[in-house]
């Protein structure tokens, strides 16, 4: 299969993983030789519950068999989008009560940012150096790594940089600032938090000059961090929130929230400013809706900063400079790119499932469904400590 895998499937990478799935359930996924891997990356943060929950893998059954695709989005009314467009409003705080449905994270924000500009009537935008926000035109334009988007430009213009946690540059935010995007937990650089109330301070200044404060919940959301979005956590309100990934608990989905009266400026003048096709599609939606179900009808959000103490307390070794993020959005940093390259590379040997942050070569990604066990829990670090030891040992050797 990895032969036709890279012969007819486009890559993103010269060296992908190339593991053949068969199958998974739960925090595992199978190979083809039916060899079993502890899952510590839930999909990069989009398998929520993990892998064959039976709630969404129901309601995806059940939606099937009423109907699939029958119209473009926002013409007829359809049980699985707007009931859970109804919950989200529920759970989230005033204004932030209307929500714009659509097929990915990067989608989110290109509706995000156009929405900004509408009801703002500028133009510039703000983003944060070492920014990820998605791969599309738009999106790439906020996104703060110049050797990524290099090479695909010219971009969309008036579009400005500052550092995150550096609260000096919120002067850049000015009254000529359609809106300022910022993830709540910098993913791709690090898992990097905010500090000193830093985006206490953005909402401020955006609230000062008239500018929309843009919240990209892509990675943080639905209930990753121990609260449903990451913004919660800050005591902070945004005018548009973004969220994709842990949303359709592993579906393909993503949606931008906001006041009533700014979302349906996209509605007129012109008419049509911002449409999908497949956006709030039934069958996505009601697995959308399965997953918000279930993790604010359970503990999985208290019992995600639970397991964090967990990882925190075993995650004790000589090649661990620290462990950053919050919740189940954990990185591990090591001193030196070709440590966590060596890592992640042999706990895929063993049989852990391990990843990489974008734009920090230091750092091992775990963010592990909101299901795994305290028992999956030690079985993983078990196996990441025990493959450190032999790092260290061999690094020793060569000394």
């Amino acid at each position: 299969m990895n032969t036709d895998f890279i012969k007819y499937q486009a890559q993103t990478s010269p060296y992908p993983l190339g593991m053949e799935v068969s199958h998974a359930i739960g925090s595992y996924i199978y190979d083809t030789n039916n060899k079993k891997y502890l899952d510590f990356v839930a999909g990069v943060s989009a398998c929520t519950l993990g892998h064959q929950n039976k709630r969404v893998n129901d309601a995806i059954k059940n939606q099937l068999d009423k109907y699939s695709h029958v119209m473009v989005y926002g013409e007829y009314s359809q049980s699985p989008s707007v009931a859970f467009c109804k919950l989200l409003a529920e759970q989230l705080p005033e204004p932030l009560k209307k929500t714009y449905l659509v097929n990915s994270g990067t989608e989110a924000i290109e509706g995000a940012l156009k929405l900004a500009r509408r009801t703002t009537g500028r133009s510039q935008l703000i983003s944060c150096h070492n920014a990820y926000h998605g791969n599309t035109m738009g999106s790439m334009s906020v996104m703060g790594f110049e050797e990524r988007k290099q090479i695909f430009r010219p971009l969309i213009p008036d579009v400005d940089f500052i550092t995150f946690n550096n609260e000096a540059d919120l002067e850049k935010i000015t009254t000529k600032t359609a809106g300022i995007i910022l993830e709540t937990i910098q993913g791709g650089a690090g898992f990097i938090q905010p500090e000193n109330d830093f985006l206490k301070k953005v909402r401020q200044r955006c609230t000062e000059v008239g500018a929309m404060m843009i919240v990209d919940e892509i990675q943080p959301g639905f209930g990753r961090t121990g609260k449903l979005f990451g913004f919660q956590n800050y005591d902070v309100v945004p005018d548009i929130v973004v969220m994709g990934k842990g949303m359709g608990g592993g579906m393909p989905v993503g949606a931008f929230t906001a006041a009533p009266e700014m979302m349906d400026l996209l509605s007129h003048n012109p008419k049509l400013g911002h449409i999908t096709t497949f956006g709030g599609h039934p069958v996505i939606a009601a697995a959308s809706l399965a997953t918000l179900q279930e993790i604010t009808e359970t503990n999985l959000m208290t019992e995600a900063l639970e397991k964090e103490k967990l990882f925190r307390s075993l995650l004790v070794h000589p090649l661990i400079k620290e462990i950053r993020g919050k919740g189940l959005m954990l990185a591990a940093m090591t001193e030196h790119a070709e440590i966590t390259n060596e890592v992640i590379l042999k706990c895929q040997d063993r049989g852990l499932i391990l990843f990489w942050l974008l734009f920090e070569g230091c750092a091992i990604r775990i963010t592990p469904p909101l299901t795994v066990s305290e028992e999956e829990i030690r079985e993983g670090c078990a196996i990441i400590l025990e493959v450190m030891n032999e790092v260290m040992a061999k690094q020793i050797t060569l000394v």
